[in-house]
């Protein structure tokens, strides 16, 4: 099997990722052997995830602002070129928004910028990854004009079932300038990863600590009443199984019925739930680790994502925030995700690369 460095070194494919953040995306098409040159986020703070971990250069830059020149300078060598990127969907974050439905034309303005580098730059291969709501909204329509002239083919990905430790549905689009086949992105057979297979080697911590030897193996604290709650929480349970004294407020709603991940505990032998910008919160979801009595640490959430557990987020002597290391987190592109898009833009490749040698 090829290493990361090897696969890179004999790459046909050359990328520049847009709203790279902290590198999920990039890190997944590097261990699939895609040699990408750069990334591009707003975010200054992930500026040292992405640089410390990836052979890439971190740029700070609103897309929405950056010139079809500045992308071309970015591509190097002579192989194919990939504009890759996952623009924000805050138009769908029903957790941040409130369920707020539709969205003005701002929300929008970074997958319109990113049609419009398609359009300006004309890379051979494109993909974009976003929330499975992205195909039934009228922007997606202007997008899949950007991308005339190419084969286009997209579907909505359950996560969990490519290798992600995690129920979680993407939509993932793939183009190409090459040719239609080979563009789709298989599920059925991949081996299906566990909460157990992902952390279930991690260390122990308590609830308010972090471990001596990675401050990113940190959890919350918890209050009086939640630890008495996660103390009767069982795996994949509900707050319906506590004594009616512990239930919250919510829960004796009407509404509350349909809430009933919420305080929950993960279950080890299943994929874990949605890692959200707010994974960290034992009260955010069914973020109770399945035997600790506690929420999962950051560095927990990260391995979900499929960060390798020895992803640096901190520089040395940095303590963890949890707020802004969960948004980073929560929004990042599954790594395995962009290492199977990379797997399959390759196998594309080399498929019409040998069509043309043998013609």
């Amino acid at each position: 099997m090829k290493t990361q460095e090897s696969k890179r070194k004999t790459s046909a494919i050359e990328a520049v990722d847009l709203f790279c953040g902290v590198g999920g995306l990039t890190h997944g098409l590097a261990l699939g052997g895609i040699m990408v040159r750069a990334g591009i986020d707003l975010d200054p703070i992930c500026r040292f995830p992405y640089e410390a971990n990836n052979s890439a250069t971190f740029i700070e830059e609103d897309v929405k602002n950056l010139s079809a020149d500045t992308v071309k300078r970015l591509f190097k060598g002579k192989q194919l070129r990939l504009l890759a990127g996952c623009a924000p969907c805050q138009p769908f974050s029903t957790y941040s928004r409130g369920g707020r439905r539709g969205g003005s034309n701002k929300d929008w303005e970074l997958v319109v910028s990113f049609g419009r580098l398609i359009r300006e730059v004309q890379p051979d291969l494109v993909t974009m990854e976003n929330v499975p709501q992205m195909e039934q909204h009228p922007v997606f329509q202007k997008f899949l004009k950007d991308l005339e002239g190419y084969h286009v083919a997209w579907s909505v990905i359950e996560c969990s079932a490519i290798g992600v430790p995690q129920t979680r549905k993407r939509f993932v689009l793939l183009a190409s300038k090459l040719g239609p086949e080979g563009l789709s992105i298989p599920t059925s057979h991949y081996r299906q990863v566990t909460v157990r297979d992902a952390i279930g080697h991690l260390p122990s911590v308590s609830a308010g600590e972090a471990h001596a030897n990675d401050p990113m193996h940190a959890a919350p604290r918890l209050s009086a009443i939640n630890m008495e709650r996660i103390q009767a929480s069982r795996p994949g349970g509900t707050w319906r199984d506590w004594h009616p004294s512990l239930r919250a407020a919510c829960h004796q709603r009407e509404t509350g019925d349909t809430y009933p991940s919420v305080y929950g505990r993960m279950s080890w032998d299943q994929p874990g739930p949605t890692m959200t910008t707010q994974c960290f919160g034992y009260g955010n979801g069914r973020f109770g680790h399945p035997e600790q009595d506690r929420a999962i640490t950051l560095r927990e959430a990260a391995v979900l994502q499929t960060f390798p557990a020895k992803y640096r987020f901190l520089r040395k002597g940095e303590r963890a925030t949890f707020y802004l290391l969960g948004r980073l987190i929560g929004n990042a592109v599954p790594v395995r995700l962009g290492e199977v898009i990379a797997e399959v833009l390759r196998s594309h490749v080399a498929l019409y690369g040998q069509r043309r040698r043998a013609g």
